[in-house]
């Protein structure tokens, strides 16, 4: 299967990428968006929840952390910490790359289980896209999430945020007011962008 079937998550995973190349050690305790994580932290639950996926595709690999309870604490220095998260994002996109592009039962690690193909790619990209924007803004590094990227994965958000919101996924949704594509998305995901 050719690797730009899932483009919306290679641009997420780009996303993702590009905060981390501009992460230096004192970035790693600053709070974020996500109340009660810091930047470490998310990038943990990032980490685990590629690796999630990446599982629940190949029945293996899980992560042996829990993504919802990241310690902060890290394996390592800031570059071993880089290299755990890009392994993790290789090997949700190998995952993904075995998935058919009409595929209708794509396995998640969602309540909502199984997906179709576009939408569970999608649901991926969903949390790379958004914790890379989490951290670029703890970081006050340039927002990584284009209004391009942000139109393909606001149906995806559309689609799975509801139901994830009663296990604390996502806060209540914000107001949007005409807003761009980047900012529709991040308020609908509760982040006041």
């Amino acid at each position: 299967m050719d690797s730009n079937t899932w483009t919306v998550l290679d641009e997420s995973h780009a996303a993702l990428r590009a905060v981390l190349a501009g992460l230096c050690p004192s970035d790693l305790l600053l709070p974020t968006p996500c109340e009660l994580w810091n930047v470490t932290q998310v990038l943990q639950h990032a980490a685990g929840d590629q690796l999630g996926y990446a599982a629940a595709i190949t029945g293996e690999g899980w992560p042996t952390f829990d993504p919802f309870a990241p310690s902060g604490e890290l394996d390592g220095d800031l570059d071993a910490f880089k290299a755990f998260v890009e392994r993790t994002m290789q090997a949700s996109a190998a995952a993904w790359a075995t998935v058919a592009a009409d595929a209708t039962d794509a396995p998640t690690p969602l309540p909502q289980g199984k997906m179709a193909g576009w939408l569970g790619a999608g649901a991926a990209g969903l949390d790379a896209a958004v914790h890379a924007w989490d951290v670029a803004v703890a970081t006050g590094q340039p927002s990584p999430l284009s209004d391009g990227l942000a139109e393909r994965l606001l149906p995806v958000a559309r689609e799975i945020v509801e139901p994830l919101r009663a296990y604390g996924a996502y806060a209540a949704a914000l107001p949007a007011d005409d807003a761009g594509p980047a900012v529709t998305l991040l308020r609908y995901l509760g982040r006041a962008a």
